[in-house]
């Protein structure tokens, strides 16, 4: 019997149209770059609001690449569906952060093992309190694994998921004292999402800019050279 769900307002995609593993960075066309440079016979299965999403194959695996758009609120939705209506297991963001640790430098690749966050996402689900939602045990062992292979192993630590890009409040000193690595806005709600549904989320972010010091990489470089992040996700997917 097909999900009655499916299509959503959001994702046009037919039932199965997704792998069990699907990657997701927050730019629609860092997606469809992953698609053209290391998925075959990729096919497009969703352009809904031009948030593309494709499936295709990575050394004989089938795998899934959509993007999330920008934040929270946003991520929460696709994340949902795909867990919820799509049958989706593992969901891996892709994306960039903003580095509050003064010990790593711009490139290097940082993986969310729990998040801080501002965000009343958790809200929801009925907890009178702070919520700390961590990643997938099985999905960071293995990118940590992964990336000793590829010669680039993350930096584990905790995220801090922020709701407000331009955030008058400054929080970096406070988070910088508490060992934060960086700063990024979707990894909570997903893997407050994940926990919710019993599904995997872990969040790799490759730091493009310093919060401190203002250096950073331009939108065509987060776009297109975060391949080491890329090729980590593609060989847990």
């Amino acid at each position: 019997m097909s999900n009655p769900n499916i299509p959503t307002p959001h994702i046009t995609a037919k039932e199965g149209d997704f792998a069990p593993t699907v990657l997701m960075p927050g730019d629609p066309l860092r997606a469809k770059y992953i698609a053209e440079h290391y998925l075959e016979d990729a096919v497009l299965v969703n352009n809904t609001r031009g948030v593309q999403g494709y499936t295709g194959y990575y050394k004989g695996k089938r795998v899934s690449v959509m993007a999330s758009g920008m934040g929270m609120p946003s991520i929460g939705i696709y994340s949902y569906e795909l867990y919820n209506f799509y049958g989706v297991e593992n969901i891996i963001r892709i994306g960039s952060a903003g580095q509050i640790d003064q010990n790593l430098k711009l490139r290097d690749i940082v993986v969310g093992m729990s998040c801080y966050t501002n965000s009343n996402f958790g809200a929801q689900f009925g907890f009178n309190g702070y919520t700390a939602p961590c990643c997938s045990w099985k999905l960071l062992k293995a990118a940590m694994e992964a990336g000793e292979k590829l010669g680039q192993v993350p930096v584990p630590g905790a995220l801090y998921s922020s709701d407000t890009f331009y955030d008058e409040s400054a929080p970096a000193g406070k988070l910088q004292k508490l060992g934060v690595l960086a700063v990024e806005m979707e990894a909570a709600a997903l893997y407050l999402n994940a926990a919710r549904a019993g599904k995997h989320a872990l969040a790799l972010c490759t730091i493009s800019d310093n919060v401190f010091t203002g250096e950073g990489l331009d939108a065509e470089a987060r776009q297109n050279t975060f391949t080491k992040m890329m090729e980590i996700a593609l060989e847990i997917a």
